[in-house]
């Protein structure tokens, strides 16, 4: 097909789906935003996000069918890893030269690194790291919550409210973080036991802002849960170093809050991501061309 290649960068996540398009040169030349799209929502849910976020970037582009079928697609997608889930995605039509699925971690991961070998530890509602190194993959952590995800909002959310129960009975010292909890709970354990059997890793996560708040104050319980948090993901990107990662970056949305509170080994060896998940997409739809 003669013309000019264009491609297509999807980060599809749990809160929000971004597309844009760019030319060879790497300039932008349409964008589109959506809701939710991970694949914890069904196949068709995604896909019908997914595609309003890209069909947005194609007609700020002002393309039609011709230019369209020139776009090479690189979709990052939450919960790719689901069973079924890629071949299912890898069967719906579209209307694009190529496309190709990663997860949103992966698309992340080559986003931060510009495509080279390199990792990433995620702090968000959930936690974990991963990256490649001389064509193996690299995973550490990331089982989900409550059994895994150390260090995450949803971590810091679980400790939080294990404390202030805790306090409540008289089992440990009752401070401001643990008493603004139970103020949550209008003071009641069966209220706690109430929300806890419908409670979410989402709505544990809501409450790490407020641990965070606390132990930045001097809080003694939050200075407890954040601590040791942070050395949760100072584990996690160790064990990234020690898997041979040449280099590694924190993003999430406790990324910037935990850092001050890694050990200063684990600081200085972080580096500024070099672009957005995005990003990372398009690198992978460039990669087709490779494979032609």
């Amino acid at each position: 097909m003669s013309g000019p290649d264009y491609f297509l960068g999807v980060d599809g996540g749990g809160t929000g789906c971004r597309a844009r398009i760019e030319d060879a040169e790497g300039n932008v030349l349409g964008q589109g935003l959506s809701g939710p799209a991970t694949t914890r929502l069904g196949i068709d849910a995604a896909w019908a996000s997914i595609a309003k976020a890209f069909g947005a970037a194609i007609e700020e582009t002002g393309f039609g069918p011709a230019e369209t079928a020139r776009i090479r697609a690189g979709i990052g997608l939450a919960g790719i890893g689901r069973k079924g889930a890629l071949e299912a995605l890898r069967a719906i039509a579209h209307p694009f030269a190529s496309i190709d699925f990663v997860s949103d971690g992966v698309g992340a991961c080559l986003g931060a690194h510009s495509g080279q070998d390199g990792a990433i530890v995620i702090a968000g509602t959930g936690s974990i790291g991963l990256g490649f190194v001389e064509g193996r993959n690299l995973r550490v952590g990331g089982y989900g919550f409550p059994i895994s995800d150390e260090g995450s909002g949803a971590h810091l959310g679980l400790k939080a409210v294990q404390l202030a129960l805790r306090a409540h009975d008289g089992r440990h010292e009752r401070t401001a973080l643990l008493a603004e909890v139970m103020q949550r709970f209008e003071g009641d354990p069966t209220e706690a036991v109430a929300w806890m059997d419908r409670a979410s890793a989402t709505d544990y996560a809501a409450l790490a802002p407020m641990v965070m708040r606390h132990a930045d104050q001097g809080d003694p319980a939050g200075r407890r849960i954040v601590q040791s948090a942070a050395e949760q993901i100072d584990t996690l990107v160790r064990v990234l170093f020690e898997k041979g990662a040449p280099r590694i970056t924190l993003l999430g949305g406790l990324a910037s809050p935990l850092e001050p509170w890694l050990a200063p080994d684990v600081r200085r060896r972080l580096k500024p991501a070099d672009g957005d998940a995005v990003s990372g997409a398009v690198i992978l739809a460039k990669r087709s061309l490779c494979a032609r």
